[in-house]
């Protein structure tokens, strides 16, 4: 009986306690409401819709026109032409109608129509395009009118867990916002563009929405979305947005009319694993180990040395060689850089002056033709300026550029951005070395070609 009487005794005790801060019933408008409805006020004005319209040729789809007996009497069949529409989204960032989405948005478009939110209609004229970073620059003509516009965050002050909102087109359905956090940050190697240094966030992201706005709860841009990775097409909660630091950098170079050159320090290396890590001594894996060092480049002047870490630029980290390209994109050529680097066991701040990439010699593109294996393929004189173009740590040799899809070369796996080393056992260093070499007649071929730091040799009779 006495148990019951103190468990009674307990239970009074429980309700008679003062609830905790969390567990007090909403007692005013401001805590029950929770809206970013000012926020989206706000800023959704200067998202736009990006039509476009192409115009792309089809032969048709026949056997016998790709016959070469019937190619004789017909030519192949004539081109039938058929007209391809896409829509994207865009961002206002200057009051006269500057405004900026994806490259692959308005790549090879024949008609663009920009479109905003309060339903006037404009057509576009692309001011620039550059497929390395996938950002366009389009304009319209305001007529003079002042049009919102949507302030530029530094996207280096974000960080994983901040709330953000997705504003676009999805699917055409209208402009659409969507809410999520950011999820993690410097996302590289996800397949967009040569320069991907992204930020990643779960706000949900579908076809439409690219080169609409991420915005943060101060309502400023923090990027651009871009990509999403999916196996259904749609949004699974992971998406990608180009940081608006990258944006400004572009943005700024055409407002003064400059062109868009990449700072180059003529370095190269490979990302710090957890393996190359421990074999070096160092803690934790992160960074880019300097293999080559140009010699008298901005780098060997400001005191790099093949075995340097390389773990940020100016302060800000770097964790892959992704990381550092994107780093000193948004860099200004003739600057000075701080190279952060490690060096047994030390950390140095090594002082680089930002140069634009020589191309020394020049390419002296040359396409081959004739009857050997490389017929069909475009060669060029290995540089810094080309390695950098084409992603290769090599600075001397002779690389493929092209290939013609159907051809020897294509055939055997050969790629675009693939060294040629030697052939027939010539050890290969210009345009002119391969010219001269594929002009011997041959019964039988040797190609030793080189790709991502490993060469091959392919027999050909």
């Amino acid at each position: 009986m006495s148990r019951i009487v103190f468990a009674l005794l307990l239970c009074v005790a429980c309700l008679a306690k003062p609830a905790f801060a969390q567990d007090v019933v909403p007692q005013t408008k401001t805590q029950i409401e929770l809206t970013f409805a000012p926020l989206v006020k706000k800023a959704a004005p200067a998202v736009v819709n990006v039509f476009t319209r192409t115009v792309v040729k089809e032969r048709p789809a026949s056997p016998f026109f790709d016959d070469p007996f019937f190619q004789q009497f017909f030519g192949g069949g004539q081109p039938r032409e058929r007209v391809q529409n896409s829509l994207g989204s865009g961002v206002l960032v200057r009051p006269d109608g500057l405004i900026v989405t994806n490259n692959h948005v308005i790549a090879k478009a024949d008609e663009i129509r920009v479109v905003l939110s309060d339903g006037r209609e404009f057509p576009a004229q692309v001011i620039s395009s550059d497929e390395k970073f996938d950002i366009g620059i389009l304009k319209i003509d305001t007529k003079g009118e002042a049009l919102p516009t949507l302030e530029l965050k530094d996207s280096d002050d974000v960080n994983v867990g901040d709330l953000v909102l997705a504003v676009g087109n999805p699917f055409g359905v209208g402009q659409t916002v969507t809410m999520g956090i950011i999820s993690a940050l410097a996302r590289t190697n996800i397949g967009v563009g040569d320069y991907g240094y992204y930020i990643q966030t779960d706000a949900a992201i579908n076809p439409g929405n690219s080169g609409g706005a991420l915005i943060s709860t101060d309502g400023k841009l923090v990027g651009i979305n871009t990509a999403i990775y999916s196996k259904t097409g749609g949004s699974i909660g992971i998406g990608f947005a180009i940081p608006s630091n990258m944006v400004a950098r572009i943005v700024d170079a055409e407002a003064t009319g400059a062109k868009l050159v990449q700072p180059w320090i003529g370095v190269s290396g490979e990302a710090l694993t957890a393996d190359i890590a421990v074999s070096m001594g160092l803690p934790h894996p992160g960074g880019v180990v300097v293999q080559q060092v140009y010699p008298m480049g901005p780098g060997d002047r400001g005191g790099i040395q093949p075995g340097d870490v390389i773990i940020g630029v100016n302060g800000k980290a770097v964790g892959d060689p992704g990381g550092l390209r994107f780093r000193l994109a948004t860099q200004k050529i003739d600057a000075a850089a701080t190279i952060n680097v490690v060096r047994r066991g030390k950390t140095l701040d090594l002082p680089v002056h930002l140069i634009e990439a020589p191309e020394d010699p020049p390419r002296d593109e040359t396409a081959l033709t004739g009857e050997q294996p490389l017929n069909g393929t475009v060669v060029v004189n290995l540089s810094p300026a080309v390695s950098d173009e084409l992603g290769i740590g090599e600075w001397k040799g002779v690389a493929i550029t092209k290939i013609r899809r159907g051809s020897y070369a294509d055939q055997v796996g050969l790629e675009p951005g693939d060294l040629l080393i030697k052939i027939n056992g010539q050890e290969m260093a210009s345009v002119d070395a391969v010219v001269a070499a594929v002009a011997q007649p041959a019964d039988k071929w040797s190609l030793t070609v080189g790709r991502n730091g490993q060469s091959k040799t392919i027999e050909v009779r």
